[in-house]
């Protein structure tokens, strides 16, 4: 994988943190949902998929941020 220049890597921080934000909101409104009653099962279903989404996101920034390192 190549080297990020600075920006690249800023940019990539940038969006990490959105997701994780995202991630953590729709956390919540799946736990609320889910305690009150309130939300259909296809909601749920709906919100957890997204959730799932943002969280392989996630984990395709951070690799890249990452180095692999070799033993």
């Amino acid at each position: 994988m190549p080297k990020l220049d600075m920006l690249q890597e800023l940019q990539l921080r940038t969006q990490l943190q959105l997701l994780i934000q995202q991630h953590r909101d729709l956390d919540t409104a799946i736990v609320s949902l889910e305690q009150t009653g309130t939300g259909d099962q296809l909601q749920l279903r709906r919100l957890k998929k997204m959730k799932l989404d943002i969280k392989d996101k996630i984990q395709r920034i951070e690799a890249m941020l990452i180095p692999d390192i070799i033993a």
